[in-house]
């Protein structure tokens, strides 16, 4: 159910363990190391799937540049402030700023934590921050930011499309469609502008994030943007080397299987894992399992027994 958004939120940097000054590429492995590390189907502590909420949060925010910036600039309330607030316009004008239009933290900081007077250069604050200071008596109060999870499938988080969901709220009933990107992670949010709590006397209304949940699948196991698939194999396809058919969210490929191959080999399909619309995709592991039959033919019997008997191989000699 939709509830607000919690106001200890950590610094997204802290989350992920990296300075303000990582590049992309340290965020995104800071973000595989951590998101592997606490996904809930791998790390079974009560806390793990709230820590991994949180990490992807981060990650996506700060995965953007675009919103990253904003991060940057306007700090963790950075989604109340108005689209059409230039970041840097914003930081500019709080550089400038005077004596008389700059406070520090100890003197009275602003909601964001930056120490900022009422008038940043020529933008108004009480524009700036949406009527944020309306309960102080400065007009109408915004509609709070609210939260719902969005259950997906893993064919949903690689195709993306559109979803009708009905959600119960304060106001009844009510059905939106969402529109659903191709590549969405677990704990990523879509946002709905204008959808979330009610603003009084005509205030803005606060936004809806849909936090995104990958259900368990019969097939796929999902590791951030990597996809895992079971791979079973004879003892003769893996002794001897074959090439079988793999089923992945695009279709059936073909996989080759090196001669000598074992029980938990993983043999890599690049870039076939869930897409990524603003670097490259996932890749998609099909992990080798040797199966054996249940029960042997004579003839299967036979054949076993010849090798058990010719053959020097030990696998529990080192």
């Amino acid at each position: 159910m939709p509830g607000a958004p919690r106001a200890d939120r950590r610094d997204f940097y802290e989350v992920l363990g990296v300075p303000r000054t990582a590049t992309q590429d340290e965020i995104q492995r800071a973000y595989r190391q951590l998101a592997r590390r606490h996904h809930p189907d791998v790390n079974k502590d009560p806390g793990a799937e709230d820590r991994f909420k949180e990490i992807s949060e981060a990650y996506d925010v700060l995965s953007d540049p675009q919103t990253r910036r904003r991060y940057d600039a306007f700090g963790p309330d950075f989604r109340q402030v108005p689209e059409d607030v230039d970041p840097e316009a914003f930081q500019r004008s709080r550089a400038g700023a005077g004596p008389g239009q700059a406070r520090g933290a100890g003197a009275g900081a602003g909601p964001f934590g930056t120490g900022l007077g009422d008038d940043l250069g020529g933008i108004n604050i009480e524009d700036l921050l949406g009527g944020i200071f309306a309960g102080r008596g400065f007009g109408p109060i915004p509609g709070a930011d609210t939260e719902a999870e969005l259950e997906l499938t893993v064919e949903e988080a690689f195709q993306g499309g559109q979803r009708s969901v009905t959600l119960d709220g304060p106001d009844g009933r009510r059905t939106l469609d969402v529109r659903i990107p191709a590549g969405v992670t677990n704990g990523q949010r879509i946002r709905l502008s204008g959808q979330g709590g009610r603003g009084s006397e005509g205030a803005r209304n606060g936004d809806l994030y849909f936090v995104v949940r990958i259900a368990p699948h019969p097939r796929y196991r999902v590791d951030g943007r990597d996809l895992y698939v079971d791979l079973p194999l004879t003892p003769w396809e893996a002794a001897l080397g074959t090439t079988v058919a793999v089923e992945t969210p695009r279709g059936e490929m073909k996989v080759k299987v090196p001669a000598g191959t074992s029980t938990g080999k993983r043999l890599r399909l690049r870039h076939h894992g869930l897409p990524h619309p603003r670097g490259s995709a996932g890749h998609l592991y099909a992990e080798v399992r040797i199966m054996v039959p249940a029960k042997l033919t004579d003839e299967e019997r036979r054949i076993f027994e010849q090798l058990a008997a010719v053959s020097t191989f030990d696998p529990r000699r080192r």
